[in-house]
């Protein structure tokens, strides 16, 4: 009986500790999303009293012509990012592993475009794609007698330069992660590739990738998650423009939301946005699910 009472207390200690955390976890990540899926079912700009209409949000938002064009555009974002920004970070990663003087130097200048304020470089960036002859990056390549460039005012050009400023800005963090993880790589195994007469590119391919499968499925996943809510670049460098040809869903989201100064119709960007959360975790349960033997 005792022993029973003191389970009963310690049971009850841990409840009335757990209480408040569990009150303000719900408070500020569930009660939002309530609040969310309530809203999407509601027309209303939080000015004027809601109205009920149920899911008509959803069928308006599949009906806009413009979907398809943010969709298409977030798709083609996400593809230039993996081919452009994924490599980039394992590639420098490797190569700053094998410096063996200033290394942290050279981690600090990897690492230093994550801690500048986004505002900020975009506004650098902006100035570096000015399109005229004199600006930065069409007077270097007027040295090589190419360009100039209009990097920002041509839609076939846009969104590659929205995904070189983002692959530049965001490389940072995973060339540290990918740093860490090739502390765990074996030096000798290196060295037998080496006595085989592997190159750098066979080393990387054979040693360096098997042992970093892990944690470049989680990168990959994240930077497909983080790529299917661009919002910044397109916001902030073009917004949406020029002819739709950087519009992604994120940024759609925020014209329902802020069409007007009176208030635009916040059920339809919580609609969209609601649609854009359960499509990432469908993605995400099918990726793990067929990348786990692989990851393994």
């Amino acid at each position: 009986m005792t022993a029973y009472l003191a389970r009963v207390r310690g049971s009850a200690a841990t409840i009335a500790f757990l209480l408040p955390m569990l009150l303000v976890f719900g408070l500020f990540s569930w009660w939002p999303i309530v609040r969310s899926v309530v809203m999407s079912m509601q027309q209303t700009n939080l000015v004027t009293p809601a109205e009920f209409v149920g899911p008509d949000n959803f069928r308006a938002v599949l009906a806009d012509p413009l979907l398809s064009t943010a969709v298409q555009n977030t798709i083609w974002f996400a593809v230039l990012a993996l081919v452009i920004g994924y490599p980039v970070p394992l590639m420098l990663a490797v190569v700053m592993s094998d410096v063996r003087r200033a290394r942290g130097l050279y981690s600090l200048l990897a690492y230093l475009p994550v801690v500048i304020p986004p505002a900020v470089a975009v506004l650098l960036w902006r100035f570096f794609y000015d399109a005229e002859e004199t600006g930065v990056f069409n007077t270097i390549l007027g040295w090589f007698g190419l360009g100039p460039v209009p990097w920002l005012e041509d839609p076939s050009w846009a969104m590659p330069s929205l995904v070189i400023e983002a692959t530049w800005a965001a490389a940072g963090g995973t060339v540290i992660i990918y740093l860490a993880a090739l502390v765990s790589v074996p030096p000798e195994l290196y060295d037998a590739a080496e006595v085989d007469g592997a190159g750098i590119l066979r080393k990387v391919w054979h040693v360096t990738v098997p042992h970093l499968r892990g944690v470049m499925l989680i990168t990959l996943i994240l930077q497909v998650i983080g790529t299917a809510q661009v919002f910044l670049e397109p916001y902030l460098f073009t917004d949406g423009g020029p002819d739709n040809a950087t519009l992604t869903v994120l940024l759609l989201v925020y014209d329902y939301a802020f069409a007007n100064t009176t208030g635009g119709d916040y059920g339809k960007a919580t609609a969209l946005s609601l649609m854009l959360a359960a499509t990432l975790a469908l993605l995400s349960v099918a990726y793990f699910r067929l990348t786990r033997r692989w990851s393994e």
